[in-house]
This record gives C-alpha cells, structure tokens and sequence, in this order.
C-alpha cells in the first residue's frame, strides 16, 4: 500500500478535478482520464454543489462518486493539492480575503492550531450533530481537533500516524538480539531497555542503533502527560516544567555520549543512504515513514515493525473541516461524516494506506488479512493499530515548532560540537521562554 510522502516538501501541483456530470475528469489516484456519472442539472430541481479542498493521495475521489450516485441531489467538486504548505496558504488566504473557502477543508494536523485560532470561522461541529459519532473515534485524536474548553469540535480525524520503531532483522540478529516483533517489542518495553539493548547493539555491530536523535527525542516527547511544552488553557509556556520534555532531552544526550545514536540529519540524502544500506539498526517514526523504508528496495524482506517503549506517540494526520462560507453545512457534514464511517475508513486504507481513525475498523477481516512480504511477512496493519490504541491526547500549541528547533539544535549541537549538555538546555529553554 502507498503512503503519503514523508514531510518533503513535494512539487506543487494542484489537480482540479470536477466529479460534475459526465464530464472527462482527472483521477487523483493515477492521473488517468475517466468518466464520472452524476445528475444532470435539472433534473431533480437545482442540485447542492459542494467544494472540497483535499490533500494527497487519498481515496475521495472514488468515494465521492459513490456518494453521489447514492445522493442524486450533491455534487461535489475536489480539488486535491499534493503541498500541504501550499494548501494551508490557499485557505488562509480565503479566510483573510472573507471569499473563496470551500464547503470542505481538509485540514493537516501540523496546522491545527493555526486554524483553531480562527475557529470563528468554521462550523462547529458539534452545532451538527458530532455528539452522536464522537465516542466511534479515537479519544486522542479526535481530541486533536477539540476547542481547550471541550465546547467547539473543528473537524472530523480523517486520518492517523501513530508512530512505531521499523527494524532490520538482520542486523538485530546479527547483534545477537530477537529479531520477532512480539519479541523484540518485549526486550525493548521500557525505555532503559532501549538503552540496553541500543549499546549492545553498536558494541557488537559497530553501527548505530537509531538514527537520529531528532526521533528519539520525539519519541520520549510525545508520551507527555496533557500538554508538551504549552499550557493549552492558557498559552502559557511549560515546557521546562514538563518533566517528559527533560526526560526526553537527558534520555537523547545519554544515547550521544554512548554512541548509539546516528549523526545523519533527518530527511537528508545520507539518511537515506544509511537505511539502504544497512548501516543503523531501527527508525523509530510515524507511518508515513513507511514510504522511505519501501524505497530501500534491495532490503525487502528485512524490515519488521516493534511497538515503542511505554506508550505510543502521533506525528501528522488529517480533519475534515467546514468553513462558514460554505453556505450547505449540513449537506457537507453528511457527506463528511459517510466518508470517515467505518466502511469508508476500510476502503480508504485498502486504496490508498490512510490509516483509519474509528478503532472498530481494527476488527475487521479486510483490515487484518493482509501479509506484507516487504516486512517479512508481518501484518502491519495490525502493528499500526496497536501503536494507534497506546497514544495518549497531548496538546502541542501553536509554537510548538519555534520550542522544538531549539531544543533539537541544542541536541544536534550536543552531537556534533560536544557541547555540555546542560548548559545547552538552559540556553534553549531561556530562548523558548523569550519566544513565548
């Protein structure tokens, strides 16, 4: 299954595909031309047109034909946009503008709060009903899109990325360490038997354990309890009272001095050169970093899927959202609420890999029956489901970026210069706190 492209920055390239009539249109999926069958104006009185502005490589366009041919009274105009920066900056700009915002917005996550500030712009979902489908959701990610004071509900969860630890098989064994999922998982369960088994690992093997102290970092970060580094009531700034920040920051610095964490920048050419070639042992991120583990084709076979120690964190995802200029909430939030359904999540993930956000989905045959060869066998799904049920609600605040470029360059600095640890932290909160 494909997923997204990781956080590259990709081309961009917007597709306007009008789901109107008979009309030639251009499939989002595969780029080919094909028929779309609708209702023809007229002939059941004037039709409710909505717009949709979606975001990469979805199943929407499919689903939207089978709506409409269920709902002869919509149509539905989609236009998908592969750059979510310049999808974000498309719709700021009609909000600012007061004009041109669709009936559907498909919100990324990393934007959420962005947009939430200007939440006197969209429809309150829970003015619409979403009361009634709340409890079918994922408690934290549906909390993701959830005013501070519970009353205001921005969007549907479209879409998830928990994140989980991929492996190499034969490096682990190599190391002389289980090379099972279940296993495997068992031996690293608490984060000091990460560590453990992270210097056994580069003692034997001579290379890295993880790749990166970005990841590690995340992946202590995100087990925060509540909030990370803002207070979400209020804004204020609490990261260097959150001890799971610090915890976090002490546990990277450790795997630095040890040796056990990589130095290649994440994201860059070298980074991918070292999951081609087998030079670190596991990368511990989000499921849409599925794609750049897949692009090291001659490692197929390999690769296998851990849980992360004590808990589970999410990097990324989608909502979809009303804007007010949309002038048929309710004919939007019917269709928004039929395409994250059960069935439709199911669909979404065969088609296209969008991780489902409705956990009865897990249950499912469909959901559960497929072996992937790429990962030795293993059902992925299943171990991406796992990791999405050990995610805990945290609010992240709209500095959170400008918070987290500090402390992962006091990191990076810590790394590469040698810098004492400390004395980078305090610098980098004092930075944060000014910033706040």
């Amino acid at each position: 299954m494909k997923r997204g492209k990781w956080l590259a920055v990709l081309p961009v390239a917007a597709m306007m595909i009008s789901l109107l009539g008979a009309y030639g249109v251009i499939n989002a999926a595969n780029n080919e031309e094909s028929n779309v069958s609708g209702m023809t104006e007229g002939s059941q009185g004037s039709p409710v047109v909505l717009t949709f502005w979606a975001l990469g490589n979805t199943h929407y366009v499919n689903l939207a034909q089978e709506y409409m041919a269920e709902h002869p009274n919509i149509k539905i105009n989609i236009s998908i946009m592969t750059d979510k920066f310049v999808h974000q900056d498309r719709m700021e700009s009609a909000l600012s503008a007061g004009s041109g915002a669709p009936d559907i917005f498909m919100l990324d996550q990393d934007f959420m709060e962005r947009f939430a500030d200007a939440q006197d712009q969209f429809y309150n979902l829970y003015d619409l009903g979403a009361k009634g489908i709340e409890v079918n959701y994922l408690y934290w990610a549906w909390k993701q899109a959830t005013s501070a004071d519970g009353s205001f509900q921005m969007g549907l969860p479209a879409g998830i990325n928990p994140t989980v630890i991929y492996y190499r098989t034969d490096l682990l064994e190599r190391a002389g360490l289980p090379t099972d999922p279940e296993e495997f998982s068992a031996a690293i369960n608490k984060w000091d038997k990460f560590a453990a088994v992270a210097k056994q690992f580069t003692e034997v093997t001579g290379i890295p354990f993880a790749d990166s102290t970005d990841l590690v970092f995340n992946g202590l970060r995100d087990q925060s309890t509540d909030r990370i580094y803002f207070n979400k009531v209020d804004g204020t700034f609490i990261g260097d009272a959150n001890p799971q920040v610090k915890r976090a920051y002490d546990f990277t610095t450790k795997g630095i001095q040890e040796g056990w964490i990589g130095s290649w920048a994440l994201g860059s050419p070298e980074w991918e050169k070292a999951i081609r070639e087998g030079d670190v042992g596991i990368i511990l991120g989000p499921t849409w970093m599925e794609e750049t583990i897949r692009s090291a084709e001659g490692t197929a076979g390999k690769w296998r899927i851990a849980q992360i120690p004590e808990g589970s964190g999410s990097w990324g995802g989608s909502f979809l959202a009303l804007p007010k200029e949309g002038k048929h909430p309710k004919e939007a939030y019917d269709f928004i609420t039929w395409l994250t359904n059960k069935d439709n999540q199911l669909k979404s993930y065969k088609a296209s890999g969008v991780l489902p956000s409705i956990p009865a989905v897990y249950n499912e045959p469909g959901f559960q029956a497929e072996k992937d060869d790429f990962f030795g066998g293993q059902v992925i799904s299943e171990a991406y489901a796992r990791s999405a049920q050990r995610v805990k609600p945290v609010y992240y605040g709209p500095r959170f970026e400008q918070v987290d470029t500090l402390i992962k360059n006091a990191l990076r600095d810590v790394l590469e210069n040698k810098a004492n640890p400390q004395a980078e932290w305090d610098d980098a909160m004092k930075s944060a706190r000014n910033a706040a």
